[in-house]
């Protein structure tokens, strides 16, 4: 007996999502708690896998299945699909496992044609209505299913309305209608190359494969990849029986949510339409009226709808985006999912149904997402500036950001690839620009309300928007637009403020976010149920403060190298490189000694009560000087312009100097604890730098710091182990001179797969191991990061050679086995060995929880990852225990 594929929505529920999708569930969930949803049947995911396994082909036995549940729906109705006297008509939508909003295609209005639309006349004595669902469908259907571009019926339109010099589609009259449907049909004969199909079963037919082919198109595979969707699920198809928003001033249609999704206040929020269809309010056509509002318009059908958000929060305990229409006052529901939403609304949520006892404190941490944590963390437009606002529009998403003007995705994804900082301008966005969305800092639109795409998406990316701003007029063909009185260019910048709607010309002054309220609350509740600390890489004591602020509980890596660079020590860096003998080199080393002791006392104070884990130093010496190419030239220039001869010497012994330690690849060659080695007075006055820098601050009163000196770069234990005895001696020494009884800790970064390999015999001697995960990955792949991420990483990831890029993610297979390893054999020796990770790996969700899994102790990060780190944390302790 073959396979079910096709279900009614009494035969459903939310247990079924994954063969009904979300859409599908939500609708027969609805039916079976007595709500009113129009009948229907789904299509189930399994006929969508099922197709593109018959090389887009619809499965075996499927079509008898619709034909049959059609026929069912027709008898449950008392109507006839496409009938003459009393039509059926059906929308036909997709609809995921996983919410993909606006990524795939819907078809409302099917089963119309010249007989039907006749029927609806008789049914509505209505002909303007009639003709005006007739040319919405033919308008979808030629758009989705017969692939001919939407601006080719739109222009059509556009020049009927001139004609009649009206504003609005709905002023258009009947014989303008009649003229717009034969315009459509010639188009689709010019366009498609056929006759627009008339038969209401081929229609279907050609519209569930338009559903299932969306399911692989560019905007929606581009959605999986960022939310890490899985290619193999497949999108059922919902048909459903037409209810109509459009049959005058008592009928409309909306969009709400059970609290604003923006703030998570407890408060519905949403945007209606008297006398329009579903895809006004989400297209942006018409800027839609706030929720608030409707009960002037919609008195009753208010009253039901807020009835019907109690029952269905309570039912599924969790905030609900709902879509209705009202169809001569009855209200009809045609859509619940759980909520997109911001990340402060997220928290602000989670807190408050803990408050209101529906879910408790373990179940508020699982339900917010680590990287919207993170979000959180949007900078904004300084309070305290004087500025100017150019114009005014709806805050869709919050945040602040600057960019250069584009007009159009293409250009977006072009200039935003390339590392350019843009702001997308449009008159609205369609799924089509998810692109440039994508690589654009914010998002600006003269259209559309609070629901509507660029809304929806640009929340759920983290990114800046404002829609319907009445300010923007563009002129996108000539490469301007106007708000209020200024006039842009493309190439022009702008900064836009998604949490007021504000937008200014040029750039603004932007301040940090700050955290407080339900983002310290959940994080506070996450902290009591993760088991990994979490630290931050850090290497400035403002980053050290900012670190702590935001949750660390120590430095897991301060990058000594760092502290190099400043303006005032490069000079005396390259002076200790230049010497010619150990003497001359320790009296440059004198110099930068007061330096870095200065930043260790700073840090080490910041983080007092805290670890601090000083990395000694890792590059090869050759990054502190000029390039050969560059050292050259001006070499060439000096002699050209006669310059002096003691210049001219200067110059050509940095140039050989840079020579001599050029090196075929440098990344493997002399850098890390090799330095230390070969040239120890470097590592000997970073020692002395971090001991005296503590005696200093015992003395001080600062007895709780706790500093830790780790070893890069060691792939043998014997490097390890002189490396540690210069460090324990001077240590020493230190606590001799000074009296204070510090605590000396030394460890080492395991970034070397022969590290791992042996992490037995170099746990003898080292209390602690760090993971460096980007060396670690860049020496287990073979690849060179830069080079691969430049060259071919996206070629891989594209055609699944990778399902992960293995330096943002930690590869679990390959380099996870090798830090497995490390883990188990370094405790083998060791137990009470602790164990963390300081590669940039430390901030990612996935990579975190393989860390808790493997038994770490704790994960470092930037700063501003450590909250994703802390709620990533306790998503581990969720998921695995």
């Amino acid at each position: 007996m073959a396979p079910k594929l096709v279900y009614r929505f009494e035969e459903g529920g939310e247990n079924m999502r994954s063969i009904l999708g979300g859409k599908g569930a939500g609708l027969a969930e609805m039916t079976r708690i007595g709500l009113p949803v129009p009948p229907g049947f789904t299509i189930s995911t399994q006929a969508c896998i099922e197709y593109y396994k018959q090389g887009k082909k619809l499965p075996p036995g499927l079509w008898e299945e619709v034909e049959e549940h059609v026929k069912g729906l027709e008898k449950a109705t008392g109507k006839e699909f496409g009938g003459k006297t009393n039509p059926l008509l059906v929308s036909v939508r997709s609809g995921a496992v996983i919410s993909m909003p606006g990524m795939m295609d819907t078809i409302l209005n099917l089963g119309l044609n010249e007989d039907s639309v006749q029927g609806l006349y008789a049914q509505t004595n209505d002909m303007r209505f009639a003709l005006d669902c007739h040319r919405r469908f033919m308008q979808m259907f030629g758009d989705v299913v017969l692939e001919v571009d939407h601006d080719v019926f739109e222009e059509i339109l556009v020049k009927q309305r001139e004609a009649e010099k009206v504003k609005f589609d709905y002023e258009i009259s009947v014989e303008g209608l009649k003229k717009v449907i034969a315009g459509y049909r010639e188009a689709v004969k010019e366009k498609a190359g056929i006759e627009f199909p008339d038969d209401p079963m081929e229609q279907l037919k050609m519209a569930v494969e338009a559903v299932f082919r969306s399911w692989n198109n560019e905007r929606a595979i581009v959605y999986r990849k960022i939310n890490k969707i899985a290619d193999d699920l497949g999108t059922a198809v919902n048909v459903q029986m037409m209810v109509f928003g459009n049959m005058g001033f008592d009928s409309g249609t909306g969009v709400m949510f059970t609290r604003n999704p923006s703030t998570g206040e407890n408060v519905l929020y949403g945007e209606y339409l008297v006398n329009a269809q579903g895809e006004d309010v989400v297209a942006g056509i018409r800027t839609p009226k706030p929720i608030a509002q409707m009960p002037e318009d919609l008195p009753n059908t208010f009253e039901e709808l807020k009835r019907v958000a109690a029952v269905l929060e309570d039912h599924y305990k969790e905030m609900q985006d709902m879509e209705f229409t009202v169809e001569h006052g009855k209200l009809y529901m045609l859509q619940t999912r759980t909520g997109k939403r911001t990340a402060a609304a997220s928290l602000e949520i989670a807190r408050q149904m803990v408050k209101e006892g529906r879910i408790d404190k373990r179940e508020a941490v699982k339900r917010v997402k680590p990287d919207e944590v993170g979000r959180m963390l949007h900078r904004g437009v300084d309070p305290n500036a004087k500025l100017e606002v150019a114009g005014e529009g709806l805050p869709a998403s919050p945040g602040a950001a600057i960019g250069t003007v584009v007009f159009n995705y293409k250009k977006a994804e072009e200039m935003g690839s390339a590392g350019q900082k843009v702001i997308l301008v449009r008159p609205e966005t369609k799924p089509e620009d998810m692109p440039g969305l994508i690589y654009a800092q914010g998002v600006l639109t003269s259209r559309g309300g609070m629901t509507c795409h660029a809304a929806v998406v640009a929340r759920g990316m983290g990114k800046p928007a404002i829609v319907g701003c009445d300010d923007l007029h563009l002129d996108i063909e000539n490469g301007k637009a106007t708000i209020g009185k200024a006039e842009i260019k493309e190439g022009d910048v702008i900064s836009i403020d998604g949490s007021t709607g504000n937008v200014y010309i040029g750039p603004v002054p932007l301040v940090e976010p700050s955290v407080s309220g339900a983002f310290q609350e959940i994080l506070e509740w996450a902290d009591e149920i993760k088991r990994l600390g979490v630290k931050a890489n850090a290497d400035t004591p403002q980053d050290a403060k900012k670190a702590r602020e935001l949750g660390a509980t120590g430095i897991g890596l301060c990058r000594t190298e760092h502290m190099f660079m400043a303006a005032d020590r490069l000079p005396v860096v390259q002076e200790m490189i230049m010497a010619t003998s150990v003497e001359e080199r320790k009296a440059a080393l004198d110099k930068l000694l007061p330096m870095q002791e200065s930043d260790f006392y700073e840090i080490l104070k910041a983080m007092k009560g805290y670890t601090v884990t000083i990395r000694l130093l890792d590059p090869p010496l050759h990054e502190f000087l000029p390039s050969t190419e560059e050292l050259a030239v001006k070499l060439a220039e000096m002699r050209y312009q006669k310059a002096s001869a003691s210049e001219i010497a200067r110059v050509e012994n940095t140039l050989r100097m840079a020579r001599e330690l050029h090196e075929a690849n440098p990344m493997m060659g002399l850098r890390g604890c090799r330095l230390g080695i070969l040239w120890p007075e470097i590592y000997e006055m970073q020692a002395r730098a971090i001991f005296q820098a503590t005696a200093r601050l015992f003395k001080d009163g600062f007895t709780d710091v706790k500093p830790e000196v780790m070893i890069p770069l060691v792939g043998e234990a014997n490097e390890l182990e002189l490396n540690r005895e210069m460090v324990v001696r001077i240590a020493q020494e230190i606590r001799e001179e000074s009296g204070m009884d510090f605590p000396i800790v030394v460890g080492t970064m395991i970034e070397l797969p022969r590290a791992c390999l042996t992490a037995d015999e170099i746990a003898k001697h080292a209390e602690f191991f760090s993971f460096g995960t980007n060396d670690l990955t860049q020496m287990t792949f073979g690849y060179s990061r830069d080079d691969a991420e430049a060259k071919f990483l996206h070629m891989y990831l594209e055609q699944k050679i990778l399902k992960e890029n293995p330096f943002q993610v930690v590869d679990r297979k390959g380099v996870g086995k090798l830090m497995d390893m490390a883990v188990k054999l370094g405790r083998a020796t060791r137990p009470d060995l602790v164990i963390g990770i300081c590669g940039e790996h430390g901030g990612d969700p996935e990579s975190v929880e393989f860390c808790h899994i493997v038994g770490l102790d704790y994960v470092s990060c930037s700063p501003f990852r450590v909250p994703v780190a802390r709620l990533a944390a306790a998503h581990a302790v969720l998921k695995n225990g």
